[in-house]
């Protein structure tokens, strides 16, 4: 689970937009993207993120 500090001050890099926690991932709903996060670090990579599938958001 992200803090809720940090989660306060990361955006999505595409579209700056405020993410979610969802599950082990962050979640651009804007962008319908998702961002991996291992061992407590963000990937905010776009080209690694995956996309936002409707039934996935929780």
């Amino acid at each position: 689970m992200m803090s809720p500090e940090l989660l306060s001050i990361l955006r999505c890099p595409k579209c700056k937009g405020v993410l979610t926690q969802e599950q082990a991932e962050l979640a651009c709903t804007s962008c319908k993207l998702l961002f991996s996060v291992e061992d407590g670090i963000p990937n905010m990579l776009v080209e690694d993120a995956r996309p936002l599938v409707a039934n996935e958001a929780r």
